[in-house]
């Protein structure tokens, strides 16, 4: 997608709950894999707060940790043409990911568990599906709208995580929000299948990785105007309070209606005989 791309502008509806957000959010699928080599897509399911919406992901702004309700920190909404991506496709050991804070799995238990978090796939049967949580860097060297490995432009924060006022290093001075994925997958139907007979987990992400340490997320801005900066100055909590900040909302039922046509004539829903694209599991470091 060129930078110069006027998302608002060419967009005709949006599936987020801000009517202003035409941004796009990616990330990759998850399969099933049977014990006879075949794969089923696994489906996603709205978050707990959006029960009713048609899988999709939730995704987070935020001035503050998560769970902090003033969320007061000064925080700079980003700009036309701003992309970043966080993760690494090709990693597959705990070493390769380790060098990504935050991009988690959890075992749902209950639909509305959010602990404990893993680095790679849980290797049990989740009672209520696995839930991805992707959380971007926060700290932007206030220049570049992207680089070429759509990640440099963007940092950490010196204490190494997000968290309320956490300082931003010298080289990216600029404390952007929060940007967080939560990606509810419905491996449900799967549990009663037969998993492999070595006792592993039998997901599989859609480009191959069976370990999940090559989690990865993509982010292109796409807010209309100056509205996610009008937001982020006011103390919005969760959507409380949000709409006296002028934010414009719409209901599930109109997220629901915003659809995109298909582009790749391809069976990504049927028990297939590999990937989509060719591709098969890979479990570890390819070698040689």
């Amino acid at each position: 997608m060129e930078p110069e791309k006027d998302m608002p502008g060419e967009s005709t509806c949006t599936t987020c709950q801000f009517s202003d957000d035409f941004s796009n959010y990616w990330t990759a699928v998850l399969y099933f894999r049977a014990r006879n080599g075949t794969y089923k897509r696994v489906p996603q399911l709205g978050n707990n707060q959006f029960r009713n919406a048609n899988g999709g992901l939730t995704v987070y702004y935020m001035q503050d940790a998560i769970y902090d309700q003033q969320q007061k920190s000064k925080v700079t909404a980003f700009q036309p043409g701003f992309r970043m991506f966080i993760g690494d496709v090709q990693a597959r050991t705990l070493a390769e990911a380790a060098r990504f804070r935050q991009l988690t799995y959890t075992c749902l238990d209950t639909f509305v568990t959010r602990s404990p978090e893993l680095i790679a796939l849980p290797n049990r049967k989740c009672k209520e599906g696995i839930m991805t949580s992707l959380r971007f860097p926060t700290c932007w060297d206030g220049k570049n709208l992207d680089s070429p490995d759509h990640m440099s432009h963007m940092s950490y924060p010196e204490t190494g995580t997000f968290e309320s006022a956490g300082p931003c290093p010298s080289t990216h001075p600029v404390r952007t929000a929060q940007v967080m994925f939560e990606v509810v997958w419905d491996t449900k139907p799967f549990n009663d299948l037969e998993w492999p007979e070595d006792g592993s987990q039998p997901f599989v992400w859609s480009f191959g990785d069976a370990t999940g340490y090559a989690n990865h997320a993509d982010y292109v801005f796409g807010w209309k105007g100056n509205a996610l900066q009008e937001i982020l100055d006011y103390p919005c909590h969760f959507t409380t309070n949000c709409s006296e900040s002028g934010a414009k909302f719409q209901s599930v039922a109109d997220m629901n209606k915003c659809t995109q046509k298909v582009v790749v004539d391809e069976d990504i829903d049927g028990w297939l005989d590999a990937l989509p694209g060719g591709f098969q599991a890979q479990y570890a470091p390819a070698s040689g």
